[in-house]
C-alpha cells in the first residue's frame, strides 16, 4: 500500500528535483550497487592485466578493443527480448553476465582469453544500458521520468566516484592481489544488483502490470518500423553528438590538456573530480528547473552548451601559459552544464517518442548510438588531435550544432506521443512477439 510522504518531507524532495521514491528502494540500491562495482574497475582493467599477465601493453589494448566491438551487435538482438520479457529479466540476466565475465579475467593469461570475456561484460553491459531506460519507466509516477533519469543519473556519478578511489587505494596497498580482491569484489556487486533488479517490484505492483494477450491481439511490429520512424531516427542521430560530447573526459580531455596545453596531471584529476562532482551534486535541481522547459528545447540547449565547451576549449591553444587552467575551468564548468541540461531529456525523449508496443527495438536503436560513439570515438578524436588542437574541437562543435538542428521541430511528435498519457505504457509484460 502506498503511504505519502509528510508535506514537509514531500516539500522538500520538489525542492530538491527529486521524484517520489517510495517502493523502489531495491531499484535505487541496485543502481548504487552497479554503478559501484563499474568505478571499481573502470579506470583499472587494463592495469589489471599488465599486472596478471607477461602480454604487452598493446596486446592487452587490442584484445579489450576487440572483444568491445564483438559486442556491437548486442543492442539489436536485446531489442525482441526486451519486448517480451519486460526490463527486470533482461538486466538481471545481463548483470549475471558481466559477473562472470569479471570472474573470467581473474583467469584470463592469453590474449584471446581476454577477447572472450571482454565480450561476456560488455554483452551484459550492452543488456543493461539497452534496458535501463525501461526501467525508470517503471519506476516513475505520472510525471517524474526526467526527474528519476537525474537522480539515476547522480547516483551512478557517485557510486563510479567512489568505486575508482577504493580501487586506487587496493591498488596503492595491495598491488596484484588488491586488484585481483577488485575484480572479485565487482562480481559479487553484479550478482547483488541482479537480485535486486529480479525481486523488486515496481511501484503500484501487479495493477500497473499490462495483462498478458494472446498471440493474435498483438500488435505487429519490429526493426522495419523504427527504421520508417524519421523523427526517432533524428533524435537516435542527435543523441550520437551528446554521446561524442561524454567522450571527452575519458578520451580527449587528458591528452590535449597535458600534450598540448602542458598543463600539470594533477589539473586533469581535479578537472574530472569537478566534473563528477557537480554532476552527483547538481543533477537533480538543473533537471528541476528544466522541467519547466519543452525536452526537446533542453536537449537543443544542451547541444549548443557543449558547441560553446568546445569551442573554448579549442581556443585554449592559442591562450598565455597563466591562462590555461583558468580557461580549462570555464569550459568544463560549461560542459558540465550541457551534460545536466541534456541528459534527462535525451532519456525521456528515447522513451516517450517511442511505440509502446515495440519499446524495447526503440531502445535497441537508441542505444546503437552510445554503443556506436563509444567505439569510433577513440580513433577519430585523437586522430583529429594529431592533425592539430583545433581539429577535435572544431569537429566536436561542428557535430553539436547539427544535434541542435536535427532536433528542432520534434516538438509536435513528441506532444503526440505524450497527450493520451504519459506513463499509460505497459510496465512489465509487454505485448508483443
Amino acid at each position: 500500500m502506498d503511504t505519502k510522504a509528510p508535506p514537509k518531507l514531500a516539500g522538500l524532495r520538489h525542492a530538491l528535483g527529486l521524484p517520489d521514491l517510495t517502493g523502489n528502494s531495491r531499484f535505487l540500491a541496485a543502481n548504487i550497487i552497479d554503478s559501484l562495482g563499474n568505478g571499481l574497475v573502470l579506470a583499472f582493467t587494463v592495469v589489471f592485466f599488465t599486472r596478471t599477465t607477461s602480454l604487452s601493453l598493446v596486446e592487452i589494448g587490442a584484445a579489450l578493443t576487440l572483444g568491445q566491438l564483438l559486442s556491437l551487435p548486442v543492442p539489436v538482438l536485446v531489442g525482441p527480448l526486451l519486448d517480451r520479457l519486460g526490463p527486470r529479466g533482461v538486466v538481471a540476466v545481463g548483470n549475471l553476465l558481466s559477473a562472470v565475465g569479471f570472474l573470467g579475467f581473474l583467469f584470463s593469461r592469453e590474449a584471446w582469453l581476454i577477447v572472450v570475456f571482454q565480450l561476456v561484460v560488455q554483452t551484459g553491459a550492452n543488456m543493461y544500458w539497452t534496458s535501463s531506460r525501461s526501467l525508470v519507466v517503471l519506476a516513475a509516477r505520472e510525471g517524474e521520468r526526467q526527474r528519476w533519469f537525474a537522480l539515476v543519473g547522480s547516483l551512478r556519478n557517485i557510486g563510479a566516484g567512489f568505486g575508482a578511489a577504493v580501487a586506487a587505494m587496493l591498488l596503492q596497498f595491495g598491488g596484484a592481489t588488491g586488484l585481483r580482491a577488485v575484480m572479485l569484489a565487482n562480481m559479487a556487486t553484479f550478482v547483488l544488483a541482479a537480485w535486486l533488479i529480479s525481486s523488486w517490484r515496481p511501484v503500484g505492483g501487479p495493477a500497473h502490470t499490462a495483462p498478458t494477450v494472446g498471440e493474435a491481439e498483438r500488435p505487429a511490429g519490429g526493426y522495419r518500423d523504427v527504421l520508417r520512424d524519421l523523427a526517432y531516427l533524428r533524435l537516435v542521430a542527435a543523441n550520437l553528438g551528446l554521446v561524442l560530447a561524454a567522450m571527452v573526459l575519458p578520451v580527449l580531455l587528458a591528452v590535449y590538456a597535458t600534450g598540448t596545453l602542458h598543463a600539470a596531471a594533477c589539473i586533469v584529476g581535479a578537472l574530472v573530480v569537478l566534473n563528477t562532482g557537480l554532476v552527483a551534486l547538481g543533477q537533480t535541481a538543473v533537471t528541476r528547473w528544466g522541467e519547466h522547459h519543452r525536452p526537446i528545447r533542453m536537449l537543443a540547449l544542451a547541444a549548443v552548451l557543449n558547441a560553446l565547451a568546445f569551442a573554448l576549449f579549442g581556443a585554449l591553444s592559442a591562450v598565455p601559459g597563466w591562462a590555461v587552467e583558468v580557461g580549462l575551468v570555464v569550459a568544463v564548468l560549461v560542459y558540465t552544464l550541457a551534460e545536466m541540461v541534456g541528459g534527462p531529456p535525451s532519456n525521456e525523449l528515447s522513451v516517450s517518442m517511442a511505440q509502446k508496443h515495440i519499446q524495447g527495438r526503440y531502445q535497441a536503436a537508441f542505444q546503437l548510438s552510445w554503443a556506436l560513439g563509444c567505439a569510433v570515438s577513440p580513433v577519430v578524436l585523437t586522430a583529429l588531435l594529431d592533425h592539430g588542437p583545433l581539429g577535435p574541437w572544431a569537429f566536436l562543435a561542428t557535430f553539436s550544432l547539427l544535434s541542435a538542428l536535427l532536433v528542432i521541430g520534434l516538438d509536435a511528435r513528441h506532444e503526440a506521443a505524450t497527450a493520451p498519457a504519459e506513463n499509460a505504457e505497459p510496465t512489465e509484460v509487454p505485448n508483443v512477439a
